[in-house]
């Protein structure tokens, strides 16, 4: 099948592209490269650069590789920033989505998988997080993919289209090897910045808040390998190409661990001790957040195979080691 990717050159869309090119998919990646790499795409994928918002590029695009369905990444993902920002979020995620739309529909590409995320759900009190449970996003950015949401299914509604949104929480690990992984400026994610104290790279790790309602009083998320979180993208592609309906998905590993566990597992794996400050709690971090994924085992089969902690730190260690300062 012919698949373009958008975003297809950062971290989770790169690890997609990888995993249908394994599965024998023709891939076109579309990516301005704001924020994704070109190292990080293979040489049997072609690289388109530009801006989704480039109606008349996306279009040519389409039509010169007899594109069936799209695989969407692309979008702003800080939440800091989303609320200091507003603006450039609905630009870059929800207009830029809208534009995108647009041009599958003049080109007659109906299939979308679309990249969502678990923050639509806000802050929830209760887990596992079901896909029923009340989406009450706290933050612009999880704003900006519930209303993505909001449009593909009015979408779907009145123009056929048809997609798979996947609600995901904490993507984290690397390609089996290390020759690609996570490289993002600002970081902001916990196992990267625990591995890059590891490397030296920073004085110390902070764990924000040590009062938590948990076991160890550390907050406890759900983490998922990025090469789980890939498969699953092409099993909902491959869903949609059948004939499939639209559906909403969450991803993740049914597991939790504590932020202090992360931290423990990674001095292990890595053989490196390194210092660890305790200091306030952020505003807004809820103490647990664990997904359940039953709806999307049960009807697409979709079983992550790698996503416990020691596999996870392991790749991403093989990663940062090999690339201290990312594709630079």
């Amino acid at each position: 099948m012919n698949i373009l990717v958008t975003g297809g050159a950062g971290y989770i869309g790169s690890h997609t592209v990888h995993q249908l090119i394994k599965l024998g998919h023709a891939v076109t990646v579309y990516d301005n490269l704001s924020k994704g790499h070109a190292e990080a795409v293979p040489a049997q994928a072609s690289l388109i650069v530009g801006d989704i918002r480039d109606g008349a590029l996306l279009s040519r695009t389409f039509k010169e590789n007899d594109i069936q369905a799209v695989i969407h990444f692309a979008a702003d993902s800080l939440v800091g920033e989303s609320m200091q920002q507003p603006a450039k979020y609905y630009q870059n995620n929800v207009a830029a989505t809208l534009a995108l739309l647009e041009t599958m529909l003049s080109c007659q590409v109906t299939k979308i998988v679309f990249s969502s995320t678990a923050a639509v759900y806000g802050e929830l009190n209760q887990w596992p997080i079901t896909e029923d449970m009340p989406t009450q996003p706290t933050n612009v950015y999880g704003r900006t993919k519930l209303i993505i949401e909001g449009m593909l299914a009015d979408f779907a509604q009145a123009y056929k289209l048809s997609y798979v949104s996947l609600r995901y929480f904490n993507a984290a690990g690397a390609l089996e090897g290390g020759s690609i992984g996570e490289d993002h400026n600002p970081e902001s994610h916990l196992i990267p910045l625990v591995l890059k104290t590891a490397l030296g790279q920073r004085p110390a790790i902070d764990i924000y808040g040590t009062d938590y309602p948990t076991a160890d009083g550390t907050c406890i998320r759900d983490y998922i390998h990025v090469v789980d979180l890939a498969k699953a993208h092409v099993l909902a592609v491959s869903y949609l190409l059948s004939g499939g309906e639209s559906r909403v998905y969450n991803l993740g590993s049914e597991q939790g661990f504590s932020v202090r566990e992360v931290i423990n597992h990674a001095k292990v794996i890595t053989a490196r001790d390194f210092n660890v400050r305790e200091i306030e709690r952020r505003l807004g971090d809820p103490a647990v957040l664990v997904a359940s994924s039953r709806k999307i085992q049960s009807e697409l089969g979709w079983k992550p195979s790698c996503s416990d902690l020691g596999s996870i730190i392991k790749d991403a260690w093989t990663w940062h080691k090999a690339h201290p300062h990312g594709y630079v």
